[in-house]
């Protein structure tokens, strides 16, 4: 099964599960989180279901290509790392 983890950055804001996921795309593996903590959404999604500007998504290690519907593909052995971006200097 895939394997979603969110980074310690998300941590500081609400729980993040790391699961396991039968999922075929990047939004039923998310939706799959989001059943664990509904919180995590806002965090991760718009109002519009759109990837936050500031999140991203990598997908054994490829950086996902669709933002908006979130489709991109995952297969059974798939690691998924989300994770918020950091700013500052």
């Amino acid at each position: 099964m895939a394997k979603i983890v969110f980074t310690q950055q998300l941590r500081r804001f609400t729980e993040v599960p790391e699961i396991e996921t039968a999922a075929p795309t990047l939004r039923a593996a998310l939706e799959d989180a989001f059943a664990v903590n509904p919180v995590l959404r806002g965090y991760i999604l718009d109002e519009q279901g759109h990837m936050r500007i500031n999140v991203v998504a990598f997908i054994d290690g490829r950086r996902l290509r669709d933002r908006i519907a979130l489709n991109d593909a995952i297969s059974a052995t798939s690691q998924i790392h989300v994770l918020q971006a950091l700013s500052g200097g």
